[in-house]
């Protein structure tokens, strides 16, 4: 049985899905800002995030909120970690994957999580210690035991250009035995399809709390194992810190693998200093 704040946080995830939706057709007119370097917002992602919290806060008026627009505002020792459109660049052209991810945190760990593809209507869920479900049926990571004929997503985020040449070599290599490597923009989406199974593993340098609060906790609940390019645990996700993070996801063996060849070709050590 869904626990009841999973429950409000699907309503406020498919909430924040209708606002996405009411404008993808009139895009050329949104007003767009430049948060960084080739890192985008726009009045949409504002707005369903305002949506997010509202109805968040409706039911949980203690709990604290860190949102990608609206910043942190925590209160203690739950919080909720918000990311109301992940995959901006994306939506802002019309390449339809895109998501909403919130993730509940307990002292930094995630207990219940949330991600929602509007266009798909695609719902992913999981709670710690109860397992994860797309649209309501669990979910499993795939079992492929190695990296030969591997499915794996990654990204090459703005922030990051400057270890390009490292993370290409990481990629050749990986190349040599993986069926292929996807880039598709959505770094919650990513987790969530290792989580079922759609991709059989995921890594990226770069992204914040909220990009992978939500998905972390999907993959866990499905039986995978989620770690940093040096193999270590991740530590707390609760937003506090601006700092991007690296992340690799997969089932065991799949991820070890991957995480080796991330540390052989040098793509980890390029991080050093």
């Amino acid at each position: 049985m869904q626990k009841p704040v999973v429950t409000v946080m699907v309503k406020a995830a498919r909430l924040a899905g209708n606002v996405l939706l009411r404008s993808i057709n009139k895009l050329d007119a949104l007003n767009v800002v430049q948060k960084e370097r080739m890192d985008y917002a726009s009045e949409v992602d504002s707005d369903a995030e305002k949506v997010i919290i509202k109805e968040l806060r409706r039911a949980y008026p203690d709990y604290g909120f860190v949102g990608e627009e609206s910043g942190a505002q925590i209160n203690g020792r739950y919080t909720f970690v918000i990311d109301p459109l992940d995959g901006t660049s994306n939506y802002l052209r019309g390449f339809p994957h895109y998501c909403v991810s919130i993730a509940l945190v307990d002292n930094g760990e995630p207990t219940d999580a949330v991600i929602f593809d509007p266009l798909r209507n695609d719902l992913f869920t999981a709670s710690r210690g109860a397992g994860a479900q797309l649209n309501e049926r669990r979910i499993r990571v795939a079992d492929r035991k190695e990296l030969a004929g591997a499915m794996i997503t990654t990204g090459f985020p703005p922030r990051e250009r400057a270890r390009a040449g490292a993370q290409l070599e990481c990629v050749r290599e990986l190349l040599v035995h993986a069926e292929d490597i996807r880039r598709t923009g959505s770094a919650a989406l990513d987790l969530a399809y290792v989580a079922c199974g759609r991709s059989d593993a995921y890594f990226e340098a770069g992204v914040k709390d909220w990009d992978i609060a939500a998905g972390v906790l999907l993959v866990r609940e499905a039986g995978g194992k989620v770690c940093d390019f040096r193999g270590a645990a991740l530590g707390k996700i609760d937003g506090r810190t601006a700092l991007p993070r690296q992340i690799v996801a997969g089932n065991l063996k799949v991820a070890e693998a991957l995480q080796k060849t991330i540390v052989s070709s040098g793509y980890a050590a390029s991080f050093n200093g």
